[in-house]
């Protein structure tokens, strides 16, 4: 008859020691990071990955490692009944066992620590806007290379894309694991749609900890620069006071929007938010007034499916602009830099190349510099080969900042929603067939927004 086994006999096996082994690191690990977490010394959203995902699927394996294996163990002692099942004896009396006991004791401290600091180390690098645009995320290529060029490039992702507090902590972490999901399946949308990512608590809320809408005194100039195809590339100014605080000329601001003492909702029909057919105004003191787009009559059916406006409804680009149009591209090339207009046509021929249709990236800056290099050497008159390559280069960069073949984003891809002239913009509501039941509608007046100056 086989004697009884001790039950501290079944966790001898390796398996089940080094599950043991990697449960208690991991669970050390994780409760020190977890406590550095909560006490915000982690802000990217992407940490959470490491925190909440890798490290728990680690400790995880580890527990299902213990009865594994003891159920191998179980099976051996079967196999091998003459084997001794006691555990050895360890007696701490004993110099040598002491000295081995205290060995083991500064190793796994020594571990521990360097797990933690790699931990803590991977996860300050996963905060970096270089890990959001390029080494986990290739998908978000396009907003990182919009971003690098924006006024926000001082900021890392985390600083917009994570909310305050817990609740926008463990949303942003939830996000990131669909995220991840989403990268590691490549079921990702190509394009990235508009609005993918919004912290919790709404952009006014995260916008709101560096801008404040409604502290923005009175009017402010706003000096528009655009180029006519003729042969001098005729450069034109439009000078506008745009009517953005309080105090402005009229009474009227665009930070009304924003006003907390006002709350505006409104339907859309697309995933861009281009057709707005419904809007609801509540003003501070309880009045409501709907509007109706042309061939909509009735409010939406369940609230969830109104937006509350906020701070990237007319913001839309701030973080990640990408020029709606190759006019507006080489505009902004040509205001940025006098040596690339200085060329005749410059402008015509620059918005042809940039209209074109190409294969992928490096095809498009070859046939740039062949196209543009080409037209002057036809005109049959010396130009300036220094301006020439100016203007190549500053195309190639516009090329390569607003449009991303692998992605499908090209022109118009993600509307700006500031203005205007190149998408709806303003327009979605203030374009005059907005009406209420009263009779009156959203005013498509330019000057309650702006004034044009002139020179």
């Amino acid at each position: 008859m086989t004697p009884p086994r001790e039950p501290g006999s079944l966790l001898r096996h390796p398996v089940a020691i080094a599950g043991g082994i990697i449960a208690t690191t991991s669970g050390v690990v994780f409760l020190a990071l977890l406590i550095a977490a909560l006490a915000g010394l982690f802000t990217s959203q992407y940490a959470g990955l490491v925190v909440f995902v890798a490290i728990p699927a680690v400790f995880v394996l580890g527990l299902v490692m213990i009865p594994a294996g003891a159920w191998l163990q179980r099976r051996w002692l079967q196999q091998h009944p003459e084997a001794p099942s006691d555990w050895p004896v360890v007696d701490f009396r004993d110099p040598r066992v002491r000295r081995i006991g205290l060995v083991l004791v500064a190793l796994a401290a020594v571990n521990v620590t360097i797990m933690l600091i790699a931990g803590y180390a991977s996860l300050h690098w996963m905060e970096s806007p270089a890990f959001c645009g390029e080494t986990c995320h290739t998908p978000m290529h396009v907003q990182y290379t919009a971003w690098q060029n924006g006024p926000h490039a001082r900021i890392a992702c985390a600083g917009c894309h994570v909310g305050p507090g817990a609740r926008g902590f463990v949303s942003a972490k939830m996000n990131g694991v669909h995220q991840l999901i989403a990268v590691t399946t490549g079921s990702f949308a190509r394009p990235i749609p508009p609005g993918a990512v919004v912290p919790f608590g709404g952009h006014n809320v995260t916008c709101g900890r560096c801008h404040q809408a409604t502290r923005v005194p009175g009017d402010v100039v706003r000096i528009i620069r655009t180029y006519g195809d003729d042969e001098k590339n005729t450069e034109s100014l439009t000078v506008l006071m745009m009517h953005v605080g309080r105090g402005s000329a009229g009474g009227h601001w665009i930070h009304w929007h924003a006003d907390p003492d006002t709350r505006v909702e409104y339907a859309y029909s697309d995933g861009a938010r281009q057709t707005i057919p419904y809007v609801r105004v509540t003003r501070a003191n309880g009045d409501v007034k709907e509007y109706f787009a042309d061939g909509t009559s009735h409010e939406p059916a369940a609230q969830d499916q109104l937006r509350t406006m906020d701070c990237v409804d007319c913001h839309n680009m701030v973080g990640h602009r990408i020029a709606s149009t190759p006019e507006q591209a080489v505009d902004q090339a040509f205001a940025a830099s006098e040596g690339t207009r200085q060329l005749p046509f410059a402008r015509r021929e620059s918005v042809k190349l940039l209209k074109a249709s190409y294969s992928n990236e490096d095809e498009a800056l070859r046939m740039i510099d062949r196209g543009l290099r080409s037209f002057y050497e036809s005109q049959g008159h010396a130009v300036d080969q220094a301006a020439v390559s100016k203007t190549v280069e500053a195309l190639q960069s516009a090329y390569r900042h607003n449009l991303f073949p692998v992605m499908k984003v090209t022109w118009g891809t993600y509307p700006d929603n500031t203005g205007h002239t190149a998408s709806p913009g303003c327009f979605r509501c203030h374009d005059g067939s907005h009406n209420a039941k009263d009779g009156s509608s959203i005013s498509a007046d330019c000057e309650l927004c702006h004034k044009q100056v002139e020179r």
